[in-house]
């Protein structure tokens, strides 16, 4: 019985290509107390490993987040699987704007301590209790509202892409840090302000505003499905898109565009770009903001010393990087010193 992934994603990338069959991006999230994440995950690892989903998906006693990539064809067995565990029948579905058939490459399955790490050890906290969800009309309405104060749940590298009309962009590096940052800038306004937050596809959110209800905050409000769903439902209906740039995502995307306006800069040149990449030094494995002429005369590196480092003999890479752990933590994605024009 095959309970983890066995292919690396290069081999997982031949597969696809072979297969000749198109996949669909797609997220969904769903706050419920599970007694037993482990036996879930065993479960949902099973059951997709066999419908050839790919994916990143994280099981908690407070419930599951899910990114995925399914082969179109297995769609509806999919969603009847989903629909066959109780408390996921009817969970909605953010399919992805832009769509990418190698959006993931492996699929991972993980029991999590939550499926968003909160930092909070506050026993009365109830996830549940979260505030008044509203799909993009409604967004739109209260965000041209003078009275409303607009939060971005995103962390800095996200935002700095693109953002909502007027939103205030916390420069934090995780969900976590959001929370008390918030709380405390807007604590004179609890009662008198409406609260409106948004992040990719809700989670964030939903739990956020929980948070901020239980803090006393009277008027509390989130955009139901993210900037994900924001984003289909005005395409549908003709609505004004107040959303300006790109999406950033979690998966080999890294990015949706939601509106032709390039908001941010190449953090080594300065030019006008919002392309994440990855550094090539797989001992760094950067996260920054690079554009293509930087790419090309970097080798998609973050700084000279990786540059050297990605054109030594692979075996003397492996040896350098023997033992050594990355972490966000360490390279706080986009803040490294090496990035020139960043800082």
């Amino acid at each position: 019985m095959q309970l983890y992934n066995k292919l690396s994603a290069d081999e997982r990338r031949l597969l696809i290509a072979e297969a000749r069959t198109e996949r669909l991006t797609l997220s969904f999230y769903q706050y419920h107390q599970v007694d037993n994440p482990q036996i879930l995950r065993d479960h949902l690892f099973l059951h997709w490993n066999e419908m050839d989903v790919l994916g990143r998906i994280y099981v908690a006693h407070e419930g599951i987040n899910a990114q995925l990539s399914v082969p179109a064809p297995r769609f509806d067995d999919f969603k009847n699987f989903l629909d066959g565990i109780r408390f996921l029948e009817g969970a909605r579905l953010n399919i992805a704007v832009e769509q990418d058939n190698e959006s993931f490459l492996k699929l991972t399955v993980k029991v999590r301590d939550k499926i968003v790490a909160d930092g909070l050890e506050d026993a009365t906290f109830d996830v549940t209790q979260m505030g008044t969800h509203l799909n993009a009309e409604k967004f739109n309405t209260l965000l041209a509202d003078p009275n409303t104060v607009c939060v971005d749940m995103r962390n800095h590298y996200e935002s700095e892409i693109g953002h909502f009309k007027g939103a205030v962009t916390p420069d934090v590096d995780t969900f976590r840090e959001s929370l008390p940052l918030i709380e405390q800038d807007l604590a004179h306004h609890k009662k008198d302000k409406k609260l409106l937050m948004y992040c990719t596809g809700g989670i964030r959110c939903e739990k956020a505003s929980a948070y901020f209800k239980h803090k006393g905050f009277k008027n509390v409000f989130q955009l139901e499905g993210g900037i994900i769903e924001y984003t289909r439902q005005v395409n549908e209906k003709g609505l004004e898109n107040q959303f300006i740039g790109k999406n950033f995502v979690f998966d080999e995307r890294r990015g949706e565009r939601i509106s032709e306006h390039v908001i941010s800069q190449c953090h080594q040149c300065g030019a006008p770009c919002d392309s994440h990449v990855n550094c090539a030094n797989e001992a760094c494995h950067l996260l920054f903001i690079q554009c293509n002429s930087c790419q090309e005369n970097s080798q998609t590196c973050c700084s000279d010393d990786c540059q050297e480092i990605v054109n030594l003999p692979i075996e003397e890479q492996r040896k350098r990087r023997k033992g050594k752990h990355n972490s966000n933590k360490i390279f706080k994605k986009g803040r490294s010193k090496v990035l020139i024009f960043k800082h």
